[in-house]
């Protein structure tokens, strides 16, 4: 499909679902044939990959969110950190700062990232893998793999930047910011979050 054969309301209707630039979104549905569908993800494998550029670049401005839950029983406080005020103050910004302090109230996230997971944590969740690896009756040579694959939907578990998105679990929250780095054109990160349950003492 050429340029020519594009008609204004294919490409609006994508730029509208996407956020993308005019001239990205024609040229999005003339890689793609027209598919609207192949179009968006074309755009978000290439938002993404710009995203990553992004990464290097210093985020100082940002917004502290926060958000209370189950009548105020739960409550979160989430720093999301960008380039400039002038996104931080974007409503797309703000709306995903929320959606993140909800994530964090819902999903109990206990460590930011992988990272932060302490070692004598990792090592104990290693020995109670390896004992229950053992007590399946698999053969030793492959009692390492089962045990590398449960750390793994561990981290997946306890970490949020690899918890699955609550309003949307085919995407991680990690894929969730560089979807909006890609879309706001800034670096940002998630920096740090609180998260509170009435009853529950601090560890």
């Amino acid at each position: 499909m050429s340029a020519v054969e594009l008609s204004a309301s294919e490409v609006m209707s994508l730029r509208e679902k996407t956020g993308a630039g005019m001239m990205d979104c024609k040229k999005a549905l003339v890689e793609t044939g027209g598919d609207i569908e192949k179009a968006i993800e074309f755009l978000r494998k290439k938002g993404i990959a710009t995203a990553e550029k992004k990464t290097g670049r210093e985020a100082k401005q940002g917004s502290v969110t926060s958000y209370i839950h189950a009548g105020g029983k739960i409550g979160v406080l989430v720093e999301v950190n960008c380039e400039t005020d002038f996104v931080a103050r974007n409503e797309t910004f703000q709306n995903f700062c929320r959606d993140v302090a909800m994530h964090v109230a819902a999903a109990n996230p206990r460590y930011l990232q992988r990272s932060e997971v302490p070692a004598e944590v990792l090592e104990k969740e290693k020995a109670i893998f390896m004992d229950q690896a053992k007590q399946s009756g698999k053969p030793d040579n492959v009692l390492g793999k089962i045990v590398d694959g449960k750390i793994e939907k561990f981290y997946g578990e306890v970490c949020l930047m690899e918890q699955s998105f609550i309003k949307n679990p085919d995407t991680t929250i990690e894929n969730l910011l560089k979807d909006m780095i890609a879309k706001l054109g800034e670096n940002m990160k998630i920096n740090r979050f609180t998260r509170f349950e009435l009853g529950q003492t601090q560890s």
